[in-house]
């Protein structure tokens, strides 16, 4: 009883945290590109534009639904369900945390321990680009298909070096399991330095690290990869044709597959949960002194206000923070806290690199785009993976 007690908890539990995070993730992506291009960004619903997702759900939910003439209406219903069925699934097998006990037993902070974890995420993600051919398809557009035929051609290609980059730290761990892993790169050389597979001996994965960055942009095709979505070219490519919610669904799985593919990322190249240094050097103690800091900054700002908001709701931000801060340094709830911290922090890096990008690179054309692929990216995370395997059969 206790085990499927504590499964639906975790279900539900990281349903919730993983739908706010996307709904938030878009906030951050508008204010983060806002301060890049110097503007301001969502500002006018709630403070600092904190409500400017619920908004944007409520027009989506009551915006008229229209299905156009012509289209296969099966298909073309089916293919934002499909797409954000299969951008939501991989997040079931990724580790958030170590054992933990809670209700009189233990449990891992993951939803399913597979023993081929990261086989199961390949093959979901290899399966999720029937959602955008199929909306391209099922539209009945010229515009909508020519989307969705990039969109295949682009991850298919762009699957092979990713494949290639995730087999070279698998050599190291010498494990399929995602929980086995992270917990193959704990430790620390020289007693500071993290043995994360992106640095670890015999053969530091750094190649396979960026191999595998690059082509996770486009897999989730993401500036400067958002060829089949190229408003210049396409109108907006696979989705021109939906509205509503279906129209949101797409960005939804969107989301969803940057935060799975930062979470596989830090799972495999960033050692996952583990701190950056030892809890004997006082790593520990890194969650509560970057809230107290985070606290600090936004008190300040509260005193000396650049707007008459901010004097209201800064200050609160402040104390927020700083209970946070102090929930994290107690030793009851260290342990379940302390990993989730370090893996948030990590994939919230990478995320914001995501971001970053956006508001930086312009988009590829799309020879250049496949010609990158075939003639650049393959190669490199084949020779990759060959040298990673004989280094690991002559010194491991």
């Amino acid at each position: 009883m206790n085990f499927f007690l504590l499964s639906l908890i975790k279900a539900a539990v990281v349903a919730f945290v993983l739908l706010t995070t996307l709904a938030y993730l878009q906030w951050v992506e508008r204010k983060v590109i806002a301060h890049i291009q110097v503007r301001m960004g969502p500002s006018r619903v709630g403070p600092h534009g904190l409500l400017q997702p619920l908004a944007d759900v409520i027009k989506l939910i009551t915006k008229e639904d229209l299905i156009p003439p012509y289209v296969n209406k099966l298909l073309y219903l089916a293919a934002p369900f499909f797409a954000v069925t299969m951008a939501l699934l991989s997040i079931s097998v990724i580790p958030f945390g170590a054992e933990i006990h809670v209700f009189g037993g233990t449990t891992w902070m993951q939803l399913a321990d597979l023993n081929i974890g990261i086989l199961f995420v390949l093959a979901v993600s290899s399966v999720s680009v029937y959602g955008i051919a199929l909306a391209g398809w099922a539209s009945n557009n010229k515009y909508s298909l020519m989307g969705g035929l990039r969109s295949s051609a682009q991850m298919i290609s762009y699957e092979l070096p990713l494949s290639m980059a995730v087999a070279a730290p698998l050599l190291l761990a010498n494990t399929l399991s995602l929980r086995h892993i992270v917990e193959g790169q704990a430790g620390y050389y020289l007693g500071f330095i993290p043995r994360w597979s992106v640095i670890q001996t015999p053969m530091p994965q750094i190649f396979s690290f960026i191999i595998f960055l690059i082509a996770a942009f486009a897999e989730t095709n993401r500036v400067p990869f958002d060829l089949p979505e190229a408003e210049n070219e396409l109108v907006a490519g696979f989705h021109t044709e939906y509205s509503s919610m279906k129209f949101a669904s797409f960005f939804m799985a969107e989301y969803s597959n940057m935060v799975t593919v930062c979470s596989i990322t830090t799972t495999l190249f960033l050692g996952g949960w583990l701190p950056l240094w030892p809890a004997s050097a006082g790593s520990n103690f890194v969650p509560a002194t970057v809230f107290v800091l985070a606290g600090a900054v936004a008190l300040y700002h509260g005193l000396n206000p650049a707007r008459r908001m901010d004097r209201l709701t800064l200050p609160v931000v402040a104390v927020v923070f700083f209970l946070i801060a102090v929930i994290f340094l107690i030793p009851a709830l260290q342990g379940a806290l302390l990993p989730l911290f370090w893996f948030a922090a990590k994939t919230g890096a990478l995320l914001f690199l995501f971001i970053w990008i956006r508001g930086t690179l312009p988009r590829f054309r799309y020879d250049q785009l496949m010609a990158f692929a075939w003639k650049f990216m393959f190669p490199v995370a084949v020779l990759n993976l060959l040298v990673t395997g004989l280094m690991v059969a002559l010194f491991s």
